[in-house]
């Protein structure tokens, strides 16, 4: 069902989420041989939801902030990004509100990863990059945290070729090769 939606030419879409928080992390950081650096943590229990679609192939990313995971929220992203005809079909993993029957009442292909494969997905990737560009620091509000991730994500959307070298996998692009064939 899903390879007669797939054809030439569509984009294919990697979508997941990543709860971004104040509990702060912390992160490697260059120093003076001998001299213990002391980094703040914050320890504030206030997050937010960044879900986050990535098309490698075309170097596009596109996001949006949810409160919760719970489908109900999962339902209006999805509705949007299929009003948008921004991809042909959806690949991501298998969390609740993923299966939820309302979220695949919306038409919109999905295709399940295997359980615990987040290494599959390259929004997982570009996760990576934002944890690297925001950990380590600590913020006065949640909101402050998720300005700085936009500011991060707006750079990285007008930057097609930096999109392409984090998620534009060649195993991925064989396989729509493959598909298209």
């Amino acid at each position: 069902m899903i390879e007669a939606e797939l054809r030439a030419g569509q984009a294919l879409g990697h979508l997941d989420e990543m709860r971004l928080g104040l509990v702060g992390a912390p992160r490697r950081r260059w120093g003076i041989r001998g001299v213990k650096i002391v980094q703040p943590l914050q320890r504030r229990y206030e997050w937010s939801y960044l879900v986050l679609l990535v098309d490698g192939e075309r170097g596009q990313v596109w996001w949006t902030w949810q409160p919760t995971m719970k489908a109900d929220h999962l339902l209006v992203t999805l509705a949007d990004l299929q009003v948008a005809d921004r991809v042909a079909a959806v690949v991501w993993d298998g969390a609740p509100a993923h299966r939820e029957r309302r979220v695949r009442a919306l038409g919109l292909p999905l295709i399940a990863l295997p359980a615990y494969s987040p290494e599959l997905n390259p929004a997982e990737r570009i996760f990576e990059e934002i944890r690297r560009h925001v950990e380590g620091e600590v913020y006065a509000t949640l909101a402050d945290k998720q300005a700085t991730v936009e500011v991060y994500l707006r750079a990285l959307a007008a930057a097609p070729d930096r999109v392409r070298s984090l998620a534009g996998w060649d195993w991925i692009h064989d396989a729509l090769i493959q598909l298209a064939a």
